[in-house]
């Protein structure tokens, strides 16, 4: 099997819009994922019959007793005998249905047939099933995953799979192979940077603002790769609940945790079953009524402020241009919300309830004094709330005005787009598999002692956002409490706690003891981190290693975003991150202290200047992603943490900005400052490429070594193939096919920095 078997198969199709393209139906799945997979199985044309028309031995209708035709979308040939058949379904539809599963038993026990596997397939998921066992799946996996499950494909539905004779029987020894493919935890991969497809889903983008949330592709992609279907997925610090969200919709289960009354009341509103019917009747209940009693004259909006609730006194954060939340909004916008909150409330169903708070909560956002727009021409998404660009609470100059009606619409086609979207994995039969509770990561004691086979998380990161602080004033008209307790956990810096470093710290470093606690051994955990100070990410693998999680590697990772704040300090806060993966194993190894010939400055300006030639430049989000990754790889994290908080310094002086491409760069006409010997040059990157290869269990060849570290070196003095295999013979040792390992520690003195 290949890595690139999806796109061998799709040709690079987007498989994730089979959930979310209404237009993508049945035929689509028969033409653009089905055929496909057959052809790869190597069935030729003439053993693919489409639409075989079969009679149905024992059934007919109707008073003149016509026989019933039943016909199977592909009926699979071996040697002109039939050996099994395969039925598409729309996406909508639930393939292991007993009524789509019994319908495709029909075509398999047909006599013209007489099948020993029939299958089904939606273009979400394959199933596949022995004709004498209809009880339950023999194979199961969904098509986005099909990479990790393809040998298996291959091994049961492949011609040469079959043997010869009318009634094909797959050899025992295979029949009796476990429904999956073995899993290995292990092994698995790190992987590369994803591209983001940030706004491609209904689910999270257009439903309800948050102050930061992860690419839900690139956290789709890392649950489907450390973990499989049906196992459990923890976000201990789960925001806006997209780690929750695409565990389920990729067959997990999931919990997600959070402080953030608001954030709970987003995931668990989003999420919440509701039958579409109802759900628009009573839409359209609320908004005729509002509309009959909306107040527009002062006396109207005076008398719904005395007869309906609304916020008083909830006091804002102290960088606030007000102080407390009723002034946010003016009057008519305090009684308009009012009012419909009033209404909302009225209504019994829990779920349709908790669906229109959550259109409400999305208009707490456009309709305030804090809500603007660079434009006067105001289109759906074409605001701002301050918390959300600014992260205070900034009255505007202009604040825009809305149409509380015709965004109420708009809410209401978000949140049914969304929940139409998920139906298929979040449903009332599934919906007890996620559980979203309030709570804090550094106390995790109601989850069972290795119990979680995946962790992906992104904490906070430091003073950067206040998430409770900010959220003041949606957790307000949505009567969600905030404690000080609440306050007093919450990892953050300065806040309105005047949290320290070392609180934050101490924060961090237990929710991660917690993490390790419940994780089952042989798993993984993804944890997602962009800060600029080295002392944080030495704090992360320090406490990491201390409690037992063995660092396999780091991965660069854009978020798809560029925030307000990075444009106003483009030196000083970055725009992508790096998600560290570790391993919770038995025997863990820890990260030695490389000695590399070379004090810390020098061992900066290396990295610096050899990832800006690598490039031809790089911008403030690679350099520090190199130095954190090398750090991280060689041990000298602890080092950075002391002398390099802060790199802008030696940036601004030794190298040039380029401002129109956010790049710094060489001075013109200079190669390396550092005069660092080359042999020292190539032993820093031979390491840091060996060590890397070493978690990955992988041995690279001389020349895979050579094209991984000659980018790094070519402003400097281009060294011989020889001299780097010189070097190489000092710190590696050759193993067979040409491939080389890094020596062990006993072997030669690359330890004791």
């Amino acid at each position: 099997m290949t890595d690139n078997i999806k796109n061998q198969l799709f040709n690079s199709f987007d498989l994730t819009t089979i959930k979310t393209n209404p237009d993508f139906k049945e035929d689509s799945v028969r033409e653009v994922i089905i055929l496909p997979i057959l052809k790869k199985l190597g069935y030729k044309q003439d053993s693919i019959v489409r639409s075989k028309k079969l009679i149905h031995p024992f059934l007919k209708t109707g008073t003149s007793k016509r026989p019933i035709t039943l016909i199977p979308d592909y009926a699979l040939k071996v040697e002109n005998n039939f050996a099994w058949v395969l039925d598409a379904k729309a996406p909508n539809q639930k393939i292991t249905d007993s009524d789509n599963v019994e319908q495709v038993y029909s075509y398999a026990t047909h006599p013209e047939i007489r099948a020993t596997y029939f299958a089904l397939c939606n273009g979400i998921e394959f199933v596949l099933y022995r004709r004498e066992q209809t009880n339950e799946p023999f194979f199961y996996f969904q098509i986005d995953e099909i990479q990790y499950h393809w040998e298996k494909l291959k091994q049961l539905l492949s011609p040469n799979s079959f043997q010869a004779g009318k009634n094909f029987n797959y050899n025992t020894t295979i029949a009796t192979a476990p429904k999956q493919d073995k899993f290995d935890y292990l092994t698995r991969p790190l992987l590369e940077e994803i591209p983001v497809k940030k706004q491609a889903t209904k689910r999270h983008y257009g439903v309800h603002g948050y102050f930061t949330k992860q690419a839900w592709n690139v956290v789709a992609e890392y649950i489907k790769n450390y973990s499989k279907p049906g196992d459990m997925v923890l976000d201990p610090f789960s925001g806006s609940g997209i780690t929750p969200i695409e565990a389920m919709m990729n067959n997990r289960k999931a919990i997600g945790i959070d402080l953030n009354p608001m954030a709970i009341f987003l995931v668990d509103s989003l999420i919440a079953p509701v039958n579409e019917k109802d759900f628009r009747e009573a839409f359209l209940r609320i908004k005729s009524e509002y509309e009959k009693k909306e107040p527009k004259t002062k006396e109207e909006i005076e008398k719904a402020l005395k007869k309906y609730p609304y916020p008083k006194g909830n006091k804002l954060p102290k960088s606030s241009d007000v102080d407390t939340v009723e002034k946010l909004f003016s009057k008519k916008q305090l009684a308009q919300l009012a009012l419909l909150k009033y209404l909302i409330k009225k209504e019994k169903n829990i779920n349709i309830r908790k669906s229109l708070l959550l259109m409400f909560s999305g208009l707490v956002t456009k309709h305030n004094l804090t809500y603007h727009t660079s434009s006067y021409v105001l289109k759906e998404g074409g605001g701002n709330a301050a918390p959300f660009q600014y992260y205070r609470y900034r009255i505007a100059p202009n604040p825009v005005k809305i149409d509380l009606m015709k965004f109420f619409n708009l809410r209401f086609q978000k949140v049914l787009a969304a929940k139409k979207e998920m139906n298929y994995f979040i449903n009332e039969n599934t919906i007890n598999n996620i559980k979203v509770v309030k709570g804090t990561a550094t106390d995790l004691n109601w989850i069972p002692k290795e119990s979680v086979d995946y962790i992906y998380t992104d904490p906070p990161y430091g003073k950067k956002i206040p998430y409770l602080d900010l959220s003041v004033m949606w957790n307000a008209w949505l009567d969600l409490k905030v404690t000080k307790e609440d306050l007093e956990l919450e990892a953050i810096e300065d806040g309105e706690m005047d949290k320290s470093k070392n609180d934050y710290n101490k924060l961090i470093a237990q929710s991660i003891k917690e993490m390790y606690r419940v994780l089952k051994f042989d798993r993984w955990m993804s944890f997602v981190f962009a800060h600029k100070d080295p002392e944080f990410w030495h704090l992360i693998i320090d406490t990491a290693e201390s409690c037992g999680f063995e660092y396999v590697g780091a991965v660069p990772q854009k978020n798809g975003q560029t925030s307000f704040k990075k444009r106003q300090n483009p030196f000083t806060v970055l725009s992508g991150q790096l998600i560290i993966n570790f391993k919770k194993v038995r025997n863990p190894r820890a990260i030695m202290k490389a000695n590399l010939g070379m004090d810390i400055s020098s061992i900066v300006m290396q990295t610096i200047e050899g990832i800006i030639a690598k490039n031809n430049g790089a911008t403030l989000e690679q350099i520090n992603d190199e130095l954190i990754i090398k750090g991280l790889e060689l041990g000298f994290l602890d080092l950075l943490k002391k002398e390099y908080s802060d790199l802008t310094p030696i940036l601004l002086s030794e190298f040039v900005y380029d401002s129109k491409n956010d790049l710094f760069i060489l001075k013109d006409e200079t190669k390396f400052k550092t005069q660092i010997d080359v042999r020292l040059r190539i032993r820093y990157y031979l390491i840091s490429f060996l060590r890397r290869m070493q978690r990955e269990n992988k041995l690279p060849t001389f020349d895979e070594i050579v094209f991984n570290i000659m980018p790094l070196l070519k402003n400097g003095i281009t060294p011989e193939h020889q001299t780097i295999l010189s070097v190489l013979e000092d710190v590696g040792v050759h193993v067979s096919e040409n491939k080389w390992k890094l020596k062990d520690a006993g072997q030669t003195n690359l330890f004791g920095l």
